[in-house]
């Protein structure tokens, strides 16, 4: 274990996260409000003490794949531990594990809150817990990939595997760090469209920030007590399409950036993805007829729904617990298969679901013609054995954490409905749950040691599982 890299990683995103509180400080300065000083302080120290650490460079920049995952394991703990002081120290949520749910739901674009009444908080610390969303979405290590020097015999790959969703992570171009600039640069691109669009929709620049955030990082934080409910339809078909069009692997958009149009198209998980998306919504728009007023509204309600849920952004305009079984039972369905993956949305992703069924239709086929050899394929190309291998061992782990998490909670006495619907919740980053966590409810109910475990989903769900449980692998920490 090389733990001078690891610090000076750490210490490069406690300098991000001093940065980027900094920008709270401005809402502060637009509505007078006080809290922003405890902001300004807390980003100069964070400022000031990732500077201070991060002088002294490693000799040896290597950073081998357990260094990679330990340093995001451990730089999205203190992402979260740091980020939740100014709710504490504002009053605004004065108990730190309910603040470090917030926030940990923030980073970890999770969108589920504690919160009670959302409109109480001030504008500054609702633009923080919008802003983590975004800060979130595309990961802070990436971002940090484009600053910090490569070393040799490492390769930077290792932190952009152990951040980025999907069972298989692949550069654009040779230089990670390049990678690294062209996917902030389309996060960049897609989030001043949906702000200048929400902008010219007559929304409030305030709620069009904030709201934008939630709908890039594919979180799910309203600053209303009714989440986008209270919105103008064209505002909600907006937010549709951009949530619908982040969950898309961020590789389409780049292809047809590069003019590599065929390529794009061919491209089979985002294909899958939107029929998922087009199937499940008019699956809901016929079980729910009758239930709204006109057409359009009904197909708002589920095509705005199916596409918070299988994004993971976790936004509501209805309250969908009211919805009939059917309708449920397909938004709990699209809350485990989620979003594409090397998109900001969360779930076990599209491309898993893909080999899933391709190796479910190959075993068949081998009973079939036992000699037989082929091989499992992807817009064209093989996938490699450690890609399928890595896929069974992913949902082997989740399925045992999910089992976990739901035993572990169910000792505060709730419903299934409730208690399986909070971890599918957290561990796929989606935000609302069904019954007591429903869209119209929150997880302030749940005693704090379960908060713990919901914390932990969280952190997991975001970082696929293997970098947070090698964190705690004792095997991880051995020096050689």
């Amino acid at each position: 274990m090389n733990y001078r890299v690891v610090g000076f990683i750490l210490a490069w995103v406690f300098r991000v996260v001093g940065m980027l509180m900094l920008l709270p400080c401005l809402i502060a300065l637009v509505y007078r409000e006080s809290e922003g000083w405890i902001y300004l302080l807390l980003a100069l120290i964070a400022l000031a003490a990732g500077s201070l650490m991060s002088m002294w460079k490693p000799k040896n920049m290597a950073i081998y794949q357990k260094e990679g995952y330990i340093a995001v394991g451990l730089s999205w703990l203190l992402m979260g531990a740091y980020g939740a002081i100014p709710f504490v120290l504002t009053g605004e949520i004065p108990f730190y594990i309910d603040a470090l749910f917030e926030i940990v739901s923030g980073f970890t674009t999770t969108g589920s809150s504690i919160l009670t009444d959302v409109e109480a908080l001030s504008h500054v610390s609702l633009f923080w817990r919008s802003f983590s969303h975004w800060i979130g979405g595309m990961g802070v290590l990436v971002f940090i990939l484009m600053m910090i020097p490569s070393g040799n015999g490492g390769s930077h790959m290792n932190l952009m595997k152990a951040e980025s969703p999907g069972p298989d992570v692949s550069k654009f171009v040779p230089r990670v760090r390049n990678t690294a600039m062209i996917l902030y640069r389309i996060y960049l691109i897609m989030t001043i469209m949906e702000i200048a669009i929400l902008l010219l929709s007559g929304m409030h620049w305030f709620d069009t920030l904030c709201l934008t955030f939630g709908s890039a990082g594919t979180g799910g934080f309203g600053i209303l007590n009714t989440s986008v409910a209270s919105y103008t339809p064209l505002q909600q078909w907006i937010i549709t399409i951009f949530i619908t069009a982040f969950g898309v692997n961020f590789s389409f958009y780049y292809l047809i950036l590069t003019k590599k149009y065929l390529d794009a198209f061919r491209m089979e998980e985002v294909r899958t993805y939107l029929l998922i998306v087009l199937a499940a919504g008019l699956v809901i728009m016929w079980d729910l007829r009758g239930m709204y007023r006109t057409i359009e509204e009904t197909a708002r309600a589920s095509f705005f729904q199916v596409a918070s849920i299988i994004t993971t952004t976790g936004f509501s305009t209805v309250d969908f617990n009211q919805w009939p079984a059917v309708s449920k039972t397909v938004l709990v369905a699209l809350m485990v298969i989620g979003a594409c993956a090397g998109s900001t949305g969360g779930g076990v992703k599209v491309s898993r679901v893909i080999i899933v069924f391709k190796s479910i239709k190959e075993e068949l086929h081998t009973l079939v013609h036992p000699r037989s050899v082929r091989h499992l394929r992807m817009d064209g190309h093989v996938i490699p054995e450690k890609t399928v291998r890595s896929t069974y061992v992913f949902f082997i782990t989740y399925f045992l954490i999910f089992a976990l998490s739901i035993l572990l909670i169910s000792f505060n006495g709730f419903s299934f409905e409730t208690n399986f619907t909070a971890v599918c919740a957290t561990l796929n980053n989606i935000g609302p749950g069904l019954d007591m966590v429903g869209p119209a409810a929150n997880f302030s109910l749940f005693h704090p040691l379960a908060k713990v475990v919901l914390i932990f989903d969280m952190l997991a769900g975001r970082l696929e599982l293997l970098p947070m449980l090698i964190v705690f692998y004792p095997g991880a920490w051995k020096k050689h």
